[in-house]
């Protein structure tokens, strides 16, 4: 996102500005570099990747673990909510805000050229976000839902303050879109808190949140996917190429949007299902313009179109489960937003960011692929479920390898990101 920021800005510059920016921009790299160079705690909180992405996967892996088992009786846990409330919260508002900060605070460096969040500072974070894991595990202890739910929602107005400080001060205006989808996931949360304190089954803050995340790989895939994938068939023979963020991505995510709010306000309105089949149309045609064909060779790049098809398929299920219920249950068709999008595309990106951040090159081993496969897996058969397909079976089939897939990331991706960095160049210092 940041390199086709730059490529973007570079295009536009008159050639003696061109020239005073990448200087400024060696400037800042080489500062940067220097400053991840010098710190002396321990490698896992050197930066926020580190410790978000392995949190968030060990997390992921834990609630699906749990879920299905207290979904049918087998298991109790001390928390005031249901197993469902439980698992749709824990899934959107602990998993994914875990995956978001860490995305962040890697990112906004690069975007502001400022020292990046470490050491004390985000270990504070990181147990923020503990807290509140560990709140609405046990909030039947807590002594009320309001406490559960303070403890709950500090993480995310936290990661919004700690980030709206680094772009402010960078004064980086243009990715204050991202911060504000960061403030959306806030109030999706403390929506549901103010319906779970009410007795109220409305389900807006499941669907606010959801919404969120899917606009969140709207924005932020859109962006690397066609860069990521440009990049690598850069290397290949000649063909054909992925077109890059223009005005009709804009107007894609504009559509969206406007069918996410439909749905969120009334989920099962006619009209709504009229803007998601416009929406997941529009969407298709998007990914279709990214050359995904031409990225089979290669499953690091191609995990990503495979989990952003997953964003026009849910918009067709969840209109489809409007129109005609009989066909595929509502929650279900949801899935392939949550098991398969965002799913997927956090594993994508998550696995990426380790390799590159950590010096590796960026190439899928056969235990990546096969965390990417066992991610497909569930996305897959917990649709299938949605259609009472085998339903049973294919729910066990869909949290076990959900459970591989995140525990195959933590597995394969906690050396490198709790060990130092060996190859740190300071290519523009050079």
């Amino acid at each position: 996102m940041l390199l086709y920021e730059q490529v973007r800005l570079r295009r536009s510059l008159h050639p003696g500005k061109l020239i005073r920016y990448c200087e400024a921009e060696r400037a800042c790299v080489s500062t940067s570099a220097r400053q991840i160079r010098t710190f002396d705690g321990p490698a896992i909180l050197s930066f926020g990747f580190r410790p978000f992405f392995l949190a968030a996967a060990l997390w992921a892996a834990i609630v699906v673990a749990l879920s299905l088992p207290m979904l049918t009786g087998s298991l109790s846990l001390p928390t005031a909510f249901s197993p469902l409330e439980w698992h749709a919260h824990e899934m959107l508002y602990g998993f994914l805000p875990a995956v978001v900060a860490g995305f962040l605070l890697t990112a906004v460096p690069g975007w502001t050229g400022r020292r990046p969040i470490a050491g004390m500072p985000l270990l504070l974070l990181v147990l923020i976000w503990v807290a509140g894991r560990m709140a609405m595990l046990a909030s039947t202890s807590l002594g009320g839902a309001w406490l559960s739910a303070i403890a709950d929602l500090a993480f995310l107005a936290s990661l919004s303050g700690v980030v709206g400080r680094e772009i402010v001060a960078g004064r980086d205006k243009r990715n204050l879109g991202v911060l504000g989808l960061v403030g959306l996931l806030f109030a999706g949360n403390a929506i549901f808190h103010v319906e779970a304190a009410l007795g109220t089954a409305d389900g807006y803050g499941i669907r606010v949140g959801i919404a969120t995340a899917v606009l969140l790989i709207s924005l932020i895939g859109g962006r690397i996917i066609p860069l990521f994938t440009r990049n690598w068939l850069m290397k290949q023979p000649p063909g054909r190429m992925p077109v890059p963020f223009q005005r009709y991505d804009v107007a894609v995510i504009v559509a969206s949007g406007v069918a996410l709010f439909s749905w969120v306000v009334a989920p099962i309105h006619t009209l709504t299902a009229v803007f998601l089949l416009t929406a997941g149309c529009l969407q298709l045609i998007r990914l279709m313009r990214w050359a995904g064909e031409r990225t089979t060779t290669e499953s690091i790049v191609l995990v990503l179109h495979v989990a952003y098809a997953f964003v026009p398929l849910g918009f067709f299920l969840v209109a489809l489960a409007t129109l005609s219920p009989d066909l595929i249950a509502a929650g279900g068709a949801l899935h392939a937003w949550t098991a398969g999008a965002i799913g997927m595309m956090t594993l994508a990106v998550m696995t990426r960011a380790s390799l590159g951040h950590t010096g590796r090159a960026l190439t899928a081993s056969w235990p990546i692929a096969l965390v990417y496969a066992t991610a497909f897996v569930s996305a897959t058969t917990r649709i299938l479920a949605a259609c009472d397909i085998a339903r049973t079976s294919m729910l066990y089939v869909s949290a076990a390898a959900w459970v591989l897939a995140f525990g195959g990331f933590v597995a394969v991706c906690w050396p490198m990101l709790t060990q130092p960095r060996q190859d740190l160049p300071d290519r523009f210092a050079k």
